[in-house]
């Protein structure tokens, strides 16, 4: 049932006027008032927490590809690749994904088990600025082998306050 309305409740209309100084003054609001990028000593305690103290890492057997130029750091491609057979005894455990500028450095991580047949794991992330983005895989004989990456963002992401 539809309710006609009477010129004593009129809805309140915005004037053009109202609009353009609005979206005039939301233009020369700042986008972000706090742009917290990490620095080494994040990546350092978030590599620690996720690897332990006193870790060890081994150059070799992992393959990061990720664009050299990303436009949008929103929505960067990430394809991780680690030389396994994956058999019971010998096969990879955990791949860590870690950023050198994001506010939150670890990245992403994915368990795999030998049943996964090949080490190969694909994503995108977000980028908060250009950085080095760290892949560690972690061996069923615990031992650490990783990759690094550097990535150019020309639009930043994860700048928010969220």
């Amino acid at each position: 049932m539809t309710r006609a309305h009477s010129k004593d409740e009129q809805s309140p209309r915005l004037s053009r006027r109202a609009v353009v100084g609005g979206l005039l003054v939301l233009t020369l609001l700042p986008v972000s008032t706090s742009t917290v990028l990490a620095d080494a000593d994040d990546l350092a305690a978030a590599m620690n927490e996720a690897l332990g103290a006193g870790y060890q890492l081994n150059e070799g057997r992992v393959k990061v590809r990720v664009p050299e130029l990303a436009e949008n750091g929103n929505v960067v491609p990430l394809r991780v690749q680690v030389e396994s057979p994956m058999t019971a005894g010998d096969h990879v455990q955990t791949i860590f994904v870690f950023s050198e500028k994001n506010p939150i450095a670890n990245v992403a991580r994915f368990h795999l088990g030998p049943r996964a047949g090949q080490a190969r794991v694909q994503t995108n992330i977000r980028l908060a600025a250009s950085q080095h983005v760290t892949v560690v895989a972690r061996m069923a004989n615990g031992e650490l082998w990783s990759a690094t990456a550097q990535v150019i963002v020309t639009q930043g992401a994860c700048i928010d306050d969220t």
